[in-house]
């Protein structure tokens, strides 16, 4: 049987390894996939770059629609990223009748609804395992490993640059600009690093996990988004005097009591004793809680060259499978299709569930205590366990520290504000939500 055809759009970091890591393991590959998967056209702009990697192995062009026009390329690969010239290249490759293979989770994110109908429309398939957690593999675990299963919740360790922050600004006790200028310098940051340190990027992933999970529509626009720019070395220290550790998590959770999904990003306090609580350094976890299986975790690398190559080669060989088998395939099997639950809102943050760490400066006054556990009590928050430390900045001052049980966000802004304007609270108070993940 011919090789299959690919076409590879730009060869930058995951390109030049998803070129390696099909050379290499050509013959494990074939195994698999029942037929050779050969990269016969590479588009990059900068095509002296593009020869030296790959030699007289493929031809390379500057147009990607060079790639998109020739009638052998059976799946073209989009590894350009953005939402620009690569939604434009994607549209048109899927019109061209070919399948597609992504990484570009800022594109799926956003336009993915759009591409996914194109594609369902056409009878062709677009694969993008890469775009979420590197090499690991939870798009598949998702769509097919746990396809008996109710999906309740995920949550996830999606962004190796937050992660490797945080790692270090509880190791080293650290603040969060020094550790930012640390992870920059040893590469594990971007110059500009904003996309990761203000959550987008696993807001990202977040909601493609989220639309495969729970049949809704990707609607990046309206999660919620929080990054770890505003995190304080003293809250991780003592959340770890709590027993918790402090993670940069993207949330998802199916809210049958109400008619909704939860989706958000943003800094989560995690018992220590729990295993994704251990995730160091940039690598990626994901916890998924099934009715059938439980719970179940996903770990691995992320990001970088080879690992996120293993996904995107992965995606080949599935396409190439379903290619080879039935060549008139109409059903799109990676593809997003939106099901019952098409029509079911994500909730705004005021009505999202989950319990929260609150530390409070005080005047070092009698009955303060008992005033702010009070106004707590009035909307109704109950607590699960409170400290109380001597305050940096004056003998008269000191932090209350308090974890409160389950509650919903609305009710805690509320009391938040009623705690904000007293007195006695000598600064803004500081929130963390904090989720038990069991």
């Amino acid at each position: 049987m011919k090789p299959i055809q690919v076409g590879l759009l730009g060869i930058g970091t995951v390109g030049s390894g998803t070129f390696n890591v099909l050379e290499r393991n050509q013959e494990e590959i074939r195994r698999r996939a029942g037929r050779d998967i050969h990269i016969t056209m590479v588009a990059d702009l900068d095509t002296a770059r593009a020869a030296k990697l790959v030699g007289d192995r493929a031809k390379v062009v500057g147009d990607a629609r060079e790639v998109i026009r020739n009638p052998d390329i059976a799946i073209v690969v989009e590894l350009i990223g953005g939402y620009g010239i690569a939604k434009t290249l994607v549209m048109e490759a899927i019109a061209a009748g070919k399948h597609v293979v992504t990484a570009n989770k800022a594109l799926l994110a956003v336009h993915g609804t759009e591409i996914f109908a194109a594609a369902r429309e056409k009878g062709v398939m677009v694969a993008f395992e890469a775009a979420v957690a590197g090499g690991v593999p939870i798009i598949k675990a998702l769509r097919e490993g746990l396809t008996a299963n109710r999906i309740e919740w995920i949550a996830g360790i999606i962004n190796g640059t937050t992660n490797f922050i945080l790692s270090e600004m509880r190791d080293k006790g650290l603040d969060f600009a020094t550790v930012l200028k640390e992870a920059q310098r040893l590469g594990y940051a971007e110059a500009d690093p904003t996309f990761d340190i203000e959550g987008v990027d696993a807001a990202h992933k977040a909601t493609i996990m989220s639309a495969i999970a729970f049949g809704v529509p990707v609607q990046f626009d309206k999660a919620h988004v929080e990054g770890i720019t505003k995190l304080q070395a003293q809250d991780i220290r003592y959340a770890e005097q709590l027993g918790y550790r402090i993670k940069l998590l993207g949330i998802t959770k199916r809210r049958d009591d109400i008619g909704g999904i939860e989706l958000r990003v943003h800094p989560t306090l995690v018992p220590a004793k729990r295993l994704i609580a251990n995730v160091e350094g940039a690598m990626n976890a994901v916890v998924v809680q099934g009715d059938a299986v439980g719970t179940t975790l996903y770990y691995g690398k992320g990001a970088g060259s080879e690992p996120t190559a293993s996904a995107v080669v992965a995606d080949l060989v599935d396409i190439t499978r379903l290619h080879t088998a039935d060549p008139d395939h109409r059903v799109p099997h990676l593809a997003f299709q939106p099901d019952r639950m098409a029509n079911t809102p994500i909730l705004p943050i005021e009505q999202v569930i989950t319990s929260f760490y609150l530390r409070i400066k005080v005047a070092d006054e009698a009955g303060v205590l008992a005033r702010v556990t009070g106004i707590l009590a009035e909307h109704g928050i109950s607590i699960d366990a409170v400290l109380q430390r001597e305050s940096n900045e004056g003998e008269k001052q000191t932090e209350v520290i308090i974890l409160t049980h389950d509650t919903v966000e609305g009710k805690m802004r509320q009391a938040m504000a009623q705690l904000q304007a007293l007195p006695t609270v000598l600064g803004p108070i500081v929130s963390i939500r904090k989720e038990d993940l069991a």
